[in-house]
C-alpha cells in the first residue's frame, strides 16, 4: 500500500524541480493528481513525464483569476482534495537600491498574494483531516545580501502556516512548512547570469553548506510527502529545513 492512497493531491508550480519531484514520489504512492505551472514547454513535459495518471493544468499562482479556474477544474475533476502543496514561486535578486516596485510586486505577488489565495479558496472543497504544505525558504531565517524582498515572501509562508493552522485546527487541517536550503532547481539557470558566473556562484553558495552540496528535488520531496501523509497527522504549524544545515549551524 502506498502511503497516499486514496487521496487526492494538487501541487501549484508542479511541471519542474522540487514540484515534479514531489509529484512523481505522490504518484507512486497512490495519489490522485493536479499539478499546475505556467509555460507551455514545462506543461507540455510534464504531461509526457507524469503521464495520464496527473490532470496538469496551466495556471499562473499570481493570478486570482487562474486560481479560480484551478479550484473549478480541480473540483470539476476530483470534486474534493487531501492535500495541498504550494510550491509555486519565482526568485529574483538585487540589492536594496536596484528593486523597483515592478520586481518587489511580481514576486509578492507569486510567492506570497498568490498563496494565500489559493488556500482562501482551495480550503472549502478540501477534506476535514487533510494537508497544506507551503515551501518556503531557509533564507527566511537568516540574512543574504541581493534577497530581501524574495526572503520576506518566504517568512510571510512561515507566518501563514502558523496562523491559518489555527484557524483550520477544528477541521484537523494541518498546515505545515518546508524550508528548502541550496537545492539543485532550474531556478538557478533563470537568474540570467552566464554558465561561468552560474557554476562560480554554485560553488560560493556549496561552500557556505555545512554538508557541502546542494541538495536534491527528491530530498526535498520525502520531506513533502511526510507532511502530506498519516505519518504526521499531529504535526501542525511546524517548519522542517531540508537544507544540509544552511540556516542552522
Amino acid at each position: 500500500m502506498g502511503k497516499l492512497d486514496g487521496k487526492t493531491a494538487v501541487i501549484t508550480g508542479g511541471t519542474t524541480g522540487i514540484g515534479l519531484a514531489t509529484a512523481r514520489l505522490f504518484l507512486s504512492e497512490g495519489a490522485t493528481l493536479a499539478v499546475t505551472g505556467r509555460h507551455d514547454d514545462t506543461l507540455k513535459e510534464a504531461r509526457k513525464s507524469l503521464g495520464k495518471a496527473a490532470l496538469v493544468i496551466k495556471s499562473d499562482a499570481g493570478s486570482l483569476d487562474d486560481i479560480g479556474r484551478l479550484v473549478a477544474d480541480v473540483t470539476a475533476q476530483f470534486k474534493s482534495v487531501d492535500i495541498l502543496f504550494i510550491n509555486a514561486g519565482i526568485g529574483k535578486f538585487a540589492p536594496i537600491e536596484a528593486v523597483d516596485e515592478a520586481l518587489y510586486d511580481e514576486v509578492m505577488s507569486v510567492n506570497l498574494k498568490g498563496p494565500f489565495f489559493t488556500m482562501q479558496k482551495m480550503l472549502p472543497v478540501m477534506n476535514d483531516g487533510g494537508s497544506i504544505i507551503l515551501n518556503a525558504s531557509a533564507l527566511a531565517s537568516t540574512g543574504m545580501a541581493t534577497a530581501s524582498v524574495y526572503s520576506a515572501t518566504k517568512a510571510g509562508l512561515r507566518s501563514f502556516s502558523r496562523t491559518i493552522a489555527a484557524e483550520t485546527a477544528p477541521r484537523r487541517i494541518r498546515v505545515n512548512t518546508i524550508s528548502p536550503g541550496p537545492i539543485s532547481t532550474p531556478i538557478y539557470n533563470k537568474m540570467g547570469l552566464p554558465k561561468e558566473a552560474l557554476d562560480q556562484m554554485a560553488k560560493g553558495i556549496a561552500e557556505g553548506v555545512p554538508l557541502k552540496r546542494f541538495g536534491s528535488p527528491e530530498e526535498v520531496a520525502k520531506a513533502v510527502l511526510f507532511l502530506a501523509s498519516d505519518d504526521s497527522t499531529y504535526t501542525t504549524g511546524s517548519e522542517i529545513f531540508v537544507d544540509g544545515g544552511f540556516g542552522q549551524i
